[in-house]
């Protein structure tokens, strides 16, 4: 039985946590990654790590991202468990032919007689003029392979188990971790746990409107359901926690009691996870809906450069409200909707996650 003590740290911390107590239950584990030793430690994820285990098991890695995939791969088919880290998603783009055509398929080709237990930890977001090479959310590209498990850890609760429950795993797993998630506070046991990689969970009960939420953006699914309570209106709001594979059973056990779904996403709207989830839906529970789903997402263009031009590129709070009030037909002229609006802003600059927040690394 976890020892939870209401013992809270950050998001960044749980997966240093998960990363340390994972390294010392098993000798495999290793860990690689371009600025794994830096002194930044990957917004605090690698700190302390390299002083403890030493560099052969600790250790930067060339710009190859391609080359050292492989390594890894050789590596996880010989024997270790590598967890290797990408300050961007982006960079594993040039890995792709590794990622898709051998770990995918490897535990497939060879009849289940060979496995790769591979975690790559790919870091997504916005923000700090990431612009459009260094903020792009292509969870569902990945999601795309079979073979490969896409997971998407929202809490600090789910950072550190799910990150445990992935280094577990016989096959390669994507581990998409959003920045902005780094400095958020939640309540962690100081335990050994794993949570399975297959289970979305309901942080918000609601009866009206179904939100499943991806990543960061349960957040801001979550601001939304807090301040339409206070206006009678009851939204229910769902951790996806992984996109490849979705917990379909979950959304359909609720809208099936709400007839009414939005599915918030971090990525752009096109061939997004967001539109898989919702076509899954229709198929499996169509009579179940009052009313058409909607998607919430990134536009289709690049992500801009410039923190003016990013301003309006990125849903918040209020779009998520504004669905809410669609889909069950409020009119704003009969509601208080200044007061709503008023509830949802927020006084940090729109490019960090607060006001506390110390860069882009």
């Amino acid at each position: 039985m976890l020892d939870m003590e209401n013992r809270t740290i950050t998001f960044s911390e749980a997966i240093r946590e998960g990363l340390d107590q994972a390294m010392e239950k098993d000798s495999r584990v290793i860990l690689v990654g371009e600025g794994v030793p830096d002194p930044k430690a990957i917004f605090n994820t690698t700190a302390g790590l390299l002083d403890k285990y030493g560099k052969r098991r600790i250790f930067d890695m060339p710009l190859a991202e391609n080359g050292m995939t492989g390594v890894c791969i050789g590596a996880a088919l010989n024997g270790l468990r590598p967890v290797m880290v990408h300050q961007r998603i982006d960079f594993a783009l040039l890995a792709m032919d590794q990622l898709v055509n051998n770990a995918a398929k490897w535990h497939y080709m060879f009849d289940g007689k060979a496995s790769v237990p591979l975690v790559v930890r790919m870091i997504v977001g916005r923000g700090w003029g990431q612009g459009p090479q260094h903020s792009q959310s292509l969870q569902a590209m990945f999601a795309q392979i079979p073979g490969l498990k896409v997971i998407m850890p929202t809490t600090p609760y789910d950072a550190k188990g799910m990150l445990i429950s992935a280094i577990a795993d016989e096959n390669p797993v994507l581990f998409i971790e959003h920045r902005w998630l780094h400095p958020i506070v939640g309540t962690v046991p100081a335990d050994y746990y794993q949570i399975p990689l297959d289970r979305s969970e309901i942080l918000h009960e609601g009866t009206d409107v179904t939100i499943a939420a991806f990543s960061y953006m349960v957040y801001e699914s979550l601001a939304a359901a807090k301040a339409l309570a206070s206006m009678g209106i009851s939204v229910e709001v769902l951790n996806m926690r992984s996109a490849r594979p979705l917990h379909i059973d979950s959304v359909l056990h609720s809208v099936r009691k709400t007839g009414r779904l939005i599915v918030a996403d971090t990525a752009s709207r096109t061939g997004s996870i967001a539109g898989e989830l919702i076509s899954q839906v229709a198929e499996s529970a169509f009579d179940a809906l009052k009313a058409r789903p909607v998607r919430i997402a990134s536009p289709d263009h690049p992500t801009p450069t410039s923190q003016y031009m990013a301003e309006k590129y990125y849903p918040d709070p209020t779009a998520v409200a504004d669905a809410v009030l669609g889909l069950i037909g409020a009119d704003k002229n009969t509601i208080d909707y200044a007061s709503l609006l008023t509830a949802l802003r927020n006084d940090r600059p729109h490019d960090v996650p607060n006001n506390k927040y110390s860069g882009p690394f």
